[in-house]
């Protein structure tokens, strides 16, 4: 797997998180994943403390301490802690994978992510709806049909300039086949193309997933890796094969 391939949680998890499966075989993901369909929901919630506090480590303490933190529940996403700074910190589950991820399922996966004001207008509802009807024990399929229907009628925003989040945790784990990755920044713009943002070129910083892209969310995510994690600690380098 090379950086590209990477390139988010993207995504989205965070959105994102299943854009950095390895590609290659020419099963349908669904026949060669352990993760075809939802676990028992037991294995997709955290403690309320634990959930808190990892949600918090998306970001430097200088924004998450101040931010309003999402824990997801029963039937979906609940204000544990009301900030004061507009965005909006949570751990997102698999199911924000792209719909041609094969861990869309995947239990384990956990994306600490903060979003500033504009992405938790913008970006956030797609988290909170999509996971709604995964709750609700809807199949892939029929996710991917509502959330296309909804934004079909324009019943979900597309992004507000100057959207971005933070996906700076050690506690992440953001699929078996990447495990923690990297700690990055995320901007999330209207559908356009990697040309725009000069993603993917040699030397670049910019990240564009190119292969898992199947999303009805009317953006483009950008990513971009930082030296960091949250607590100012070092990063490993990606390693670009």
């Amino acid at each position: 797997m090379n950086s590209k391939t990477v390139g988010t949680l993207a995504c989205r998890f965070l959105l994102l998180i299943g854009m950095f499966t390895a590609a290659g075989s020419v099963l349908p993901d669904d026949l060669k994943s352990p993760y075809s369909s939802m676990a028992s929901l037991d294995l997709y919630l955290m403690p309320v403390r634990a959930e808190i506090s990892l949600a918090r480590s998306a970001a430097p303490v200088a924004i998450s301490d101040h931010a309003t933190v999402l824990v997801l529940a029963q039937h979906g996403y609940e204000v544990a802690t009301k900030g004061s700074n507009g965005f909006t910190c949570l751990v997102e589950r698999s199911w924000m994978s792209p719909f041609d991820s094969s861990e869309f399922w995947n239990p384990k996966m956990r994306g600490p992510i903060c979003y500033n004001p504009p992405a938790t207008r913008t970006i956030l509802p797609y988290t909170v709806k999509t996971t709604e009807l995964a709750l609700a024990r809807l199949s892939k399929a029929q996710i991917k049909e509502q959330i296309q229907t909804i934004v079909a009628n324009e019943g979900l925003p597309t992004p507000e300039s100057g959207a971005m989040s933070y996906m700076m945790s050690k506690g992440g784990y953001l699929g078996d086949a990447v495990g923690h990755w990297h700690p990055h920044l995320m901007f999330h713009i209207p559908k356009t193309d990697a040309a725009s943002w000069g993603a993917n070129l040699p030397n670049s910083p910019v990240e564009l997933d190119t292969e898992h892209r199947e999303v009805p969310e009317p953006e483009t995510i950008f990513m971009v890796p930082v030296g960091n994690w949250s607590d100012g600690t070092p990063a490993p380098v990606p390693i670009v094969r």
